[in-house]
């Protein structure tokens, strides 16, 4: 709502009688804000297991339209954003793209190169930038987008996921969906309000997670200090891939150990693919697509400052791929003895991913985010691709750790209790 907002206050900075003054400016904003506000009342009144007795093929008919219009919006914003973050090295003095300054000499060659085809893929859509983002509030949502664009991205594939759940629903035949309903119902079920809090087996974890959580923010403290200065550059991308790939290889430790401990609790095969596993699965691929073009770009300009960030991007996939399997083992397991509640097995583990997560999170969302902060992976795409690349994977990326440190929550919370069935 905040960035939609931000982009229709844009509209009153246009100068009237320009070829830039374009109602749609304003429209397009104003319209997806309506619409984002609406679809959450919606979702709100009707849980995951909507039922419609009448009119069926409307109501399925109405669920994907909205479905297919979530995912309109994430491409849209996807491309808006895309385009702003190359405008934004833009010079339209010499018509060429302004990175050496921040990158070194070694993307001079990348600003030549890109002269031929920036003069003519730019020249129309460079008139909308100058208008656009020369303002007060143009110039406030150049530099908010990067926090608040992955916040749209995010919503709509949420929202995408949950409203195809209500059209699977729908689509489900009416005795199963009763049968289900039923089969349910336990007169010891607990109250869904009621909830109790146990903060034992959980100390260790929670205190070596937050030291690796201020460890990452003075990392990125000095990542962002150093970046600014063009003799610091290679300094800053080395200092801040060593601090990512210290804690990719701590938490993958720590998964495994974590896989292990939790073997212990009861396991449930009859729970089935839910909603939040659907978003884990589907938001990691965000992290793979990122960690899988900077493997290509690293080993096909295999030098000794790219040796670190190979490693660092293989290390990335092996701490995804582990924690997406701990997450959805340990969602599935359950503490079905006294002798589980005294010694919640994994528990630690799962307190220091929790926190570990955020830290992730921030490196995700602060500095992965900015194509320019990583030299070696431009200067193989270019900017062009490697922006797209960016832009197309890292809010999946970003969504994927703050959504495990959600599962990871439920599990903290859940697992180690001992449900009424056991008692």
């Amino acid at each position: 709502m905040i960035y939609s907002g931000l982009e229709f206050g844009q509209y009153f900075e246009l100068e009237r009688d320009t070829k830039c003054h374009n109602v749609m400016l304003a429209l397009t904003p104003a319209t997806r804000m309506a619409f984002i506000f609406i679809q959450m009342y919606f979702i709100f009144l009707n849980n995951e297991q909507i039922k419609v007795y009448r009119h069926k093929i409307l109501a399925r008919f109405g669920l994907m339209h909205m479905i297919g219009t979530n995912l309109s919006v994430w491409l849209n914003v996807l491309i808006q954003e895309t385009k702003h973050e190359i405008l934004t090295f833009y010079n339209p003095e010499n018509r060429t793209l302004r990175i050496s300054h921040r990158l070194g000499h070694r993307m001079q060659n990348l600003e030549h190169s890109a002269h031929a085809r920036v003069t003519r893929g730019l020249k129309g859509p460079y008139q909308i930038f100058e208008c656009r983002r020369t303002n007060i509030i143009g110039t406030l949502v150049q530099d908010a987008s990067p926090f608040l664009f992955p916040c749209t991205i995010e919503y709509s594939l949420i929202c995408a996921a949950i409203l195809y759940v209500m059209w699977r629903s729908i689509s489900r035949p009416a005795s199963q969906t009763l049968v289900r309903h039923d089969s349910g119902l336990s007169p010891c079920k607990r109250s869904p309000h009621h909830y109790s809090v146990d903060c034992a087996r959980a100390h260790k974890g929670l205190f070596i997670g937050i030291l690796i959580l201020v460890l990452t923010i003075i990392s990125l403290i000095l990542f962002f200090v150093l970046i600014s200065r063009p003799e610091f550059v290679s300094l800053a991308v080395t200092e801040v891939t060593i601090c990512e790939l210290t804690i990719y290889a701590t938490a993958t430790i720590a998964t495994l150990v974590g896989m292990v401990q939790v073997r212990h609790l009861q396991y449930d095969a009859a729970r089935s693919f839910q909603l939040d596993d659907i978003l884990l699965v589907g938001a990691q691929t965000g992290s793979f697509l990122y960690s899988t073009f900077t493997v290509i770009g690293g080993h096909f300009t295999l030098r000794k400052d790219t040796v670190l960030v190979l490693v660092t991007a293989l290390a990335s996939i092996v701490q995804t791929a582990c924690q997406t399997m701990f997450i959805l083992d340990a969602s599935r397991r359950q503490a079905v003895s006294p002798e589980h509640i005294r010694k919640k097995p994994g528990r630690e583990i799962v307190t220091f991913m929790l926190v570990a997560n955020l830290a992730m999170w921030a490196i995700s969302t602060l500095e992965k985010s900015r194509a320019e902060s990583h030299p070696i992976q431009l200067n193989f795409y270019g900017l062009w691709a490697w922006t797209i690349i960016t832009h197309v994977s890292m809010p999946l990326a970003i969504f994927y750790r703050f959504h495990s440190t959600v599962c990871l929550c439920e599990i903290w919370k859940r697992a180690y209790k001992l449900k009424p069935a056991y008692m």
